[in-house]
């Protein structure tokens, strides 16, 4: 049965919707997804699900997430091959092992009509996107003068036209070999954390780490 990947965009940032994961979790289970669990705090959920079903998972999660958050929520969808696909292509080449330089992917909602000579730069963010592939933007962002560094998710938008979520290098290079640490796909997994009247044995919970 296929794994699906989905990336919640703005949740549990300053500004947005505070949700506790498990809730969200709670969600794609009584829409029909299989073997769920969540990844982080930052709105990252597995599922697995055929692919006739895939979509009418997710448009069910969409009422039912409009509830949870109080405003429309984005759903960016991926399969976990795909995601397997993006690190394994090491898109940042040398510059993974960079200590001043974060690194991150920013999945889009679908693929631009028009991209620009590459790469295309914010002086101002020091933000730079290096490459596009599909529906994935790969961006680079430096230290900038005040200490901080530039979040990618408005410059992309903006560059590209399209509507985005990003998380950083670290985050996805974790959530892919989470997905596969995971039990075989197609496990259910009840509101009640029970299976077959015994309580199921859930996946140990993965580090937090730093959201993209």
């Amino acid at each position: 049965m296929p794994r699906h990947v989905v990336f919640l965009r703005a949740i549990n940032v300053a500004g947005h919707a505070t949700v506790k994961m498990r809730d969200v979790l709670e969600v794609f289970v009584s829409a029909g997804g299989r073997n769920v669990r969540t990844y982080s705090q930052s709105g990252n959920v597995v599922f697995d699900a055929p692919g006739s079903r895939a979509r009418a998972v997710l448009l069910k999660t969409r009422g039912q997430l409009r509830r949870l958050l109080g405003e429309e929520p984005e759903i960016f969808h991926r399969t976990v091959r795909e995601l397997d696909r993006i690190v394994r292509a090491t898109p940042f080449g040398d510059l993974t092992g960079h200590r001043e330089l974060k690194l991150y992917v920013v999945f889009l909602s679908r693929k631009p009509a028009a991209t620009a000579a590459l790469p295309i730069a914010s002086a101002k963010e020091r933000l730079e996107i290096v490459a596009t592939h599909g529906r994935e933007a790969f961006v680079v962002s430096r230290r900038k003068d005040n200490g901080f560094y530039g979040f990618p998710n408005t410059f992309v938008e903006q560059a590209l036209g399209v509507r985005a979520t990003s998380r950083n290098w670290s985050t996805v290079t974790k959530l892919a070999e989470f997905t596969r640490g995971l039990e075989a796909p197609g496990a259910s997994r009840t509101l009640a954390g029970r299976k077959g009247g015994r309580r199921e044995k859930r996946a140990p919970l993965p580090p937090e780490d730093e959201v993209g």
